[in-house]
């Protein structure tokens, strides 16, 4: 599933060719996605693109009249293409662009979303939603405060959209070996020296990704169809049973929230 990261890459790589522009209409083939695609994107017609913004991992396309809300999904991606090209099995949306450039959303699994929002305080989706990891709100005291309201294990906590958006699987296990604290430790007994170094750690695992343009792991491509390549240097994430780059201890994996979660038992106390 495209993270964070994916998301920002994504929204950095469309913006230059979307703001400014205008969409002349959009091409509906499937509107069957995990939401049916808004009517009003279906009619959208010379509708001048003002900017392209993201709240966690969703696309935010301000148009004059009203915002596209856009979400990957499982398996979605947005590709530029500079024309109009034949469709293929699973290109389910296309907004054809005033200078006749496309924005078009392949999703095989249709796990995704287009949906239309007038105003975005009444949208469903972006409520209770908590604060973006990498802004100034998401603080060592801000983490603290909120652990210390819980007694669960702070890996599955980290991934909860309520406490945090954006912080995935991969970043959760990546960010939690980086500050040298188990995934299961419980919330409640995080310390603040801890909570500095877990916020100091999440935020330079994502900008860090986000800089190498996302990870690549199955099938996330950049809206210019190159992979990301945070892949390359992840430390724990799917390395069950590899001796651990920092210590030599071999990485182990267990379950949590029905995801797989993994740590270097020696790193990680």
């Amino acid at each position: 599933m495209p993270e964070l990261p994916e998301v920002e890459t994504s929204r950095r790589g469309i913006e230059p060719h979307l703001v400014g522009n205008s969409i002349q209409y959009a091409i509906v083939r499937n509107s069957r996605l995990r939401w049916p695609v808004s009517e009003q994107i279906k009619r959208l017609s010379d509708e001048k693109i003002l900017s392209v913004q993201r709240r966690a991992k969703y696309l935010l396309l301000e148009l004059e009249k009203g915002w596209i809300i856009i979400h990957l999904g499982m398996s979605g991606s947005l590709r530029i293409l500079l024309e109009e090209l034949p469709e293929e099995k699973h290109d389910h949306v296309d907004l054809v662009l005033k200078d006749g450039k496309v924005l078009r959303y392949t999703d095989p699994r249709r796990f995704g979303a287009w949906l239309w929002c007038e105003d975005l305080e009444t949208s469903s989706v972006l409520a209770h939603l908590g604060p973006e990891p990498l802004s100034d709100e998401f603080n060592a005291q801000y983490l603290f405060e909120q652990a210390a309201k819980r007694k669960i294990a702070i890996k599955p906590w980290l991934m909860d959209n309520k406490v945090v958006v954006g912080v995935g699987n991969i970043y959760a296990n990546e960010a939690l070996f980086a500050a040298g604290i188990s995934p299961e430790k419980i919330t409640n007994t995080l310390t603040l020296e801890q909570s500095i170094e877990l916020v100091t750690q999440i935020k330079k695992v994502l900008q860090r990704s986000i800089e190498q343009g996302g990870t690549t792991l199955k099938d996330f491509l950049q809206s210019d169809g190159k992979p990301g390549y945070f892949a390359q240097e992840l430390f724990v994430y799917g390395k069950k049973g590899e001796p651990c780059l920092m210590c030599g201890t071999l990485i182990l994996s267990i379950k949590q929230g029905q995801r797989s979660t993994f740590y270097c038992p020696n790193c990680q106390r």
